[in-house]
């Protein structure tokens, strides 16, 4: 169902509970504005802590994998607690209102503004910390945000809600502020939701994306995950396979982060298997791929009954016996070796499991034009990752591959979203340019949750001669 078809479809009733939300919203957030700096630094500090709380976060974890059948306890945990904290850090000290910015010599005065209710659109696989995330960005700028949650991550969100609001009243803040769509969502819903708000952030499936690009109301989404890694002959082949093997097992590779390509040249691909294997990964035969594929895609659209498994369990699932009794009976991912792309070879695609798919490649060159083969069926704009010593290979992916990330030598999905050890902004929502569909190519971050006025005074003039811009062009080309 197209956003056009939805709104078409919505009933006076759904437009009516839907506008009874936006305008309580906007009630509180008029006033939210109002009181400055201050609450709002103090509406973002209550929020990540309404998550990071150690009992909180961990019902919310518990709960979130209960309901959702997605990931693991343990992982959301840590993710809940680290992602918060990282841009709770990120956003320490910044001004979201007023003057932020004055230039003598432009004469150019920035003055933050609020964008006003806030539309966020959140996936099942993260839905604590995806929404949190969001709520932190738009409150921290002055905004209210009205959570749309995936039907399976309503009960999350709504636990959630409660503990924001637990701690909104130590501050004297509004409820209001942070709201979330009621049982039962529905596409018609959410369209609507999307159509009465200033901004729209959607993160989740293909679908709430481009509902979000056609929905009438300005908007950010995200592309498609679907990260190949690259190995090359000067890597670190242990340090590699262990970052990897952590990355790709954590919270079963829920993270659109995820390595779900792992493209390793020729010169070191055995020992790189070996390395993966020492790792807990288990290479699988033809037939088990064969296997494995069936159950993954029995009607050719990814099974939900894989999605968010560890590999033991998918193993079982699939009834690959000699799989599931290797590493004493707990794989930690599965491999599947590939030549081909596109629908017709589904491994090529994203798997939201830890089951890694690995090409070999003779060159460098090469292995570049597997992973753009890989990014012309699904990924494209995301990132890439690379284990590498050379840094001109990092340089020649930047320079040529339609990705909007490189990240070198890290677990990627730890690393893509921000990390203490690396400079990417905090975010559980990563631009992919227009090589993804999307209208940004950067982490999803405060700063697109503002609105800017700019003031411009009278400066000295700067105005050049034509031969100060054009006399380059004229003596190479003549006039």
């Amino acid at each position: 169902m197209t956003t056009q078809e939805s709104l078409r479809k919505t009933d006076a009733g759904t437009v009516s509970e839907v506008q009874a939300l936006v305008q309580r919203a906007r009630a509180a957030q008029a006033r939210h504005v109002e009181m400055g700096q201050a609450a709002m630094d103090d509406a973002a500090a209550a929020a990540g802590w309404a998550i990071m709380e150690p009992t909180r976060n961990r019902q919310l974890a518990e709960l979130s994998v209960r309901d959702t059948g997605v990931g693991n306890v343990e992982d959301k945990v840590r993710k809940n607690y680290r992602k918060t904290l990282g841009l709770l850090r990120d956003l320490q000290g910044i001004r979201t209102t007023g003057v932020i910015s004055e230039n003598a010599q432009t004469g150019i005065t920035e003055i933050a503004r609020a964008v006003g209710v806030v539309a966020a659109i959140t996936p099942s696989t993260n839905p604590a910390a995806t929404p949190v995330n969001k709520i932190i960005n738009a409150l921290k700028c002055g905004n209210a945000v009205i959570l749309a949650p995936s039907p399976k991550g309503l009960s999350t969100a709504r636990l959630l809600l409660d503990f924001i609001h637990a701690e909104f009243r130590k501050c004297g803040l509004s409820p209001d502020l942070v709201q979330a769509l009621p049982s039962p969502i529905s596409k018609a819903m959410t369209a609507e939701l999307m159509r009465q708000a200033d901004l729209v952030v959607a993160t989740g499936s293909a679908a709430n994306v481009r509902m979000a690009y056609t929905s009438g109301t300005p908007a950010f989404g995200v592309g498609v995950g679907n990260v190949a890694s690259m190995v090359d002959e000067s890597a670190d082949l242990a340090d590699a396979a262990r970052k990897i093997a952590q990355s790709k097992t954590f919270d079963n590779a829920t993270s659109c982060s995820s390595e779900n390509s792992l493209v390793v040249l020729d010169s070191v691909y055995d020992a790189m298997l070996r390395e993966l294997e020492t790792c807990g990964a288990v290479l699988l035969n033809a037939q088990e791929k064969e296997v494995l594929q069936g159950v993954m895609w029995p009607d050719g659209k990814l099974s939900g009954a894989v999605t968010g498994k560890d590999a033991t369990t998918i193993a079982h699932i699939a009834g690959l016996d000699r799989v599931a009794k290797m590493h004493q009976g707990h794989p930690a991912i599965l491999l599947v070796e590939e030549q081909g792309f596109g629908r017709e070879h589904p491994f090529s695609g994203e798997k939201l499991s830890p089951v890694l798919t690995v090409y070999r490649a003779k060159t460098f060159d090469q292995a570049c034009a597997t992973v753009r083969q890989i990014y012309e069926y699904m990924g494209a704009g995301h990132s890439v990752s690379l284990h590498s010593k050379n840094a001109d290979q990092a340089m020649a992916l930047g320079l040529h591959l339609p990705v909007a990330r490189v990240i070198v030598n890290q677990a990627h999905c730890l690393a893509t979203g921000g990390n203490f050890d690396n400079g990417l902004p905090f975010s559980l929502s990563m631009g992919c340019g227009t090589w993804g569909g999307n209208n940004f190519s950067e982490n999803m971050n405060y700063r697109h949750y503002l609105n800017i006025t700019r003031i411009a005074r009278v400066i000295a003039p700067n105005e050049p001669s034509q031969d100060q811009v054009l006399g380059d062009y004229f003596k190479k080309y003549g006039q």
